[in-house]
């Protein structure tokens, strides 16, 4: 009875010690959170960073392109701003040299000038000469291929209206004075006896679309292909042709 006294007693003071014991572990151990309730950041907020640099990419993008741009503006001007420019090429013309006669090729030199009075418009004074042998068939002449000629003087203006620091294209319309020589190879029978038109004067008028690819900013290759009408025999000659040659640039705006 004894023994089971003291067991009772000795439950009894060990009941509050052992809630102590538990008390003072579960504090000195904190909480553990259930992983189910972490939150993880969305994929929005994951790509926050990223897209707080994207201002200073596009930034750095726009510096490239300008200083990409004014590389080429300055390329532009050193090529285009120059005062004068002068040509010399060679030219080629289907022409109708007779009323009833076929079409010959003449082969031409052509050279001018032109003043610009900006990076794209300018005023060309052009000279060329162009040469040629014509079939004339079966005569009492005897002559079934003479040559003939004509002298043009030309003006008008010229305009780029496309500009790359390597190449322009440009368009081109001048009218002006044709002096036709087609008698001179016909051993005195005359360039209308063999259905030639004849000597003399006329108008002449040009039509060009120029191609210019520069191999340096004063130096370029041209190349013109050409609408050109004259008026020899008090009638129109539409012909088509090209020129091409060389210019070459100076002065400065």
């Amino acid at each position: 009875m004894s023994s089971f006294r003291r067991l009772a007693l000795l439950l009894a003071l060990g009941l509050p010690a052992s809630h102590a014991v538990l008390a003072q572990s579960s504090s000195s151990n904190p909480p553990t959170q259930d992983p189910a309730q972490t939150v993880t950041p969305s994929k929005g907020q994951a790509q926050q960073p990223a897209a707080a640099q994207t201002p200073q990419q596009v930034s750095v993008q726009a510096r490239i392109r300008a200083r990409r741009e004014q590389r080429r503006a300055a390329a532009i001007h050193d090529a285009y701003a120059h005062t004068y420019e002068t040509y010399a090429s060679m030219g080629y013309l289907r022409f109708t040299p007779g009323p009833s006669l076929q079409r010959t090729t003449l082969y031409a030199w052509d050279i001018g000038l032109t003043r610009y009075f900006n990076e794209r418009l300018g005023v060309t004074v052009d000279g060329r000469g162009y040469y040629g042998t014509v079939y004339v068939g079966l005569n009492p002449s005897n002559i079934t291929r003479p040559s003939i000629s004509h002298y043009d003087g030309l003006i008008g203006p010229t305009y780029r209206f496309y500009l790359q620091p390597k190449y322009s294209v440009a368009g081109r319309v001048m009218a002006g004075y044709a002096q036709g020589n087609f008698s001179s190879d016909t051993n005195g029978f005359g360039a209308k006896t063999l259905g030639i038109y004849p000597d003399g004067s006329t108008f002449a008028a040009s039509a060009a679309v120029i191609g210019e690819y520069n191999l340096t900013p004063s130096v370029s290759l041209r190349l013109a292909p050409e609408y050109y009408a004259t008026g020899f025999g008090s009638t129109m000659q539409n012909s088509l042709g090209f020129t091409g040659g060389i210019v070459y640039r100076f002065g400065k705006q």
